[in-house]
């Protein structure tokens, strides 16, 4: 195989989020589903803001939180998403491409304004996510970079891009980009709404193999095999003969392949403050292990470390050099 320029490209949402602890009531008064992710129009990002009290603005997007802690672990990364030329889009443009993860993604400069997602963390450290999407469902087949995706290993997709058609097939052309290229292809399921509404069109990704590895948590994947049973899930998951990846939070997670299913621990924390970004930070671990060619294990050991640090800070990006911290604990990836 050729050299490749970038370890993983991300495809997802471009997003800002805006971050505030918060208490079990407000979500009770406001009808919050505690842990969920809801969609949200402009009038009601505007509502939320000026109730959820003092914020913190901190650049985020599943994929893209992911192409940041590939960089963070010493990584190659790129990044596809839509924002606006506005100011929120400033601050997004600015703080992806500042770790330097490639970002070449032309703006709108009318339409909806730069996503943002207003995240209530309550005190058990578990978020709820409220997304105004904006810019972010303007992503079209045309934004796809072909010679971006044939030089990454790995193509990544968040399954919340799955909602706007045209990032649909925007994703679609991306994945047969890939393969023709004779690279990989990944999605995260995102959240178990996401599943419920796409259930269907994401067993189909794997059926014919548009999907080479899947990440999903524990809820997500009974969501997408429609069981309450969890050991049933992955008994399903198994026979797809697609690599997956399960997350399990405090527990750990599973690497799945057809032949075994291996269990790696979760990494130890002193203080657990915010979930934000625990999902994202896993797979970018996951997924640069994977480019570079150590073992499924080493791969989810990686995941979890880099997981680790984010949930004991708040918001969804590393605050510490995640590579330094790799090696303070024995994980190096050449």
């Amino acid at each position: 195989m050729a050299n490749q320029s970038h370890d993983v490209l991300g495809i997802g949402n471009a997003i800002v989020d805006v971050l505030a602890y918060t208490e079990d009531d407000f979500l009770i008064a406001n009808q919050l589903n505690k842990g969920s992710m809801r969609l949200i129009d402009e009038a009601e990002a505007e509502r939320l803001y000026n109730t959820m009290g003092p914020a913190t603005t901190i650049s985020g997007g599943s994929a893209a939180n992911t192409t940041v802690g590939i960089a963070s672990l010493g990584g190659n990364a790129a990044f596809i998403g839509k924002i606006r030329q506005d100011a929120v889009g400033d601050v997004f443009a600015h703080d992806i491409r500042a770790i330097g993860v490639r970002f070449d993604t032309p703006r709108s400069v009318d339409g909806p304004a730069t996503a943002r997602s207003f995240i209530l963390v309550t005190p058990d450290g578990e978020r709820t996510m409220n997304t105004y999407l904006g810019a972010c469902q303007l992503l079209s087949p045309d934004d796809i970079d072909e010679a971006v995706v044939e030089a990454s290993s790995i193509t990544y997709l968040e399954g919340y891009l799955w909602d706007p058609p045209d990032a649909k097939e925007a994703f679609r052309k991306a994945a047969g980009i890939a393969h023709r290229a004779g690279q990989k292809v990944s999605i995260t399921l995102s959240d178990s709404f996401c599943v419920d509404r796409y259930r269907d069109e994401f067993r189909e990704l794997l059926r014919d193999k548009t999907i080479d590895i899947l990440f999903a948590n524990e809820h997500e994947l009974k969501s997408l095999y429609a069981t309450s049973d969890f050991d049933s899930a992955l008994a399903a998951l198994r026979q797809e003969g697609t690599l997956g990846v399960v997350t399990r939070s405090e527990h750990g997670s599973l690497v799945v392949t057809r032949e075994a299913t291996k269990a790696v621990a979760a990494f130890p924390i002193e203080t657990l403050v915010d979930t934000t970004g625990a999902g994202d930070l896993f797979a970018a671990g996951f997924l640069l292990g994977l480019a570079r060619g150590i073992s499924h294990e080493d791969c989810a050991r990686m995941g979890a470390l880099a997981a680790a640090e984010v949930i004991q800070h708040l918001g969804a990006r590393p605050q510490t050099n995640l590579k330094d911290l790799a090696l303070q604990n024995g994980l190096t990836i050449s």
